[in-house]
């Protein structure tokens, strides 16, 4: 994975942090991103102010389209903390929307089991019916 982070001093200690986290955030799940893209930009310029600098993530996954967050904080490690916490957010639900959606079989699927007679489907078992008491009756 390829990492390009603007908006920083070359020498800062955050850019180590942000390789570190971006890499642990995708160490062992498929697919590999291919580059990640990381901005730093400061909204308020050199007058300085409340929450003015703004951190946007850009990954780029094969196959898939890309995942860009972006937030906003008084500091570089406070955005990039928010940003990196959205993108854990976005990526955890997509891979649960895949994953549900692999567990669902499709519709055309689903049609063609049923108009098969040679194939039987599972009996699916029917719960006992409830008995009502006849205590409760009102008189």
């Amino acid at each position: 994975m390829t990492f390009e982070i603007a908006g920083l001093n070359s020498r800062s200690a955050l850019r180590t942090l942000i390789t570190k986290k971006i890499t642990a955030i995708f160490d062992g799940h498929r697919p590999e991103p291919v580059a990640a893209r990381i901005g730093f930009v400061d909204e308020n310029g050199p007058k300085g102010g409340g929450a003015a600098m703004k951190c946007g993530i850009t990954i780029e996954l094969p196959r898939r389209p890309t995942v860009h967050v972006e937030h906003r904080a008084s500091t570089e490690r406070l955005a990039f903390d928010g940003a990196l916490a959205a993108l854990e957010h976005r990526l955890t639900r997509e891979r649960g929307r895949m994953i549900a959606g692999r567990r669902r079989p499709k519709k055309y699927y689903l049609a063609k089991r049923l108009l098969n007679p040679d194939e039987a489907l599972p009996e699916i078992a029917k719960k006992p019916a409830r008995r009502r008491s006849a205590l409760k009756r009102p008189a």
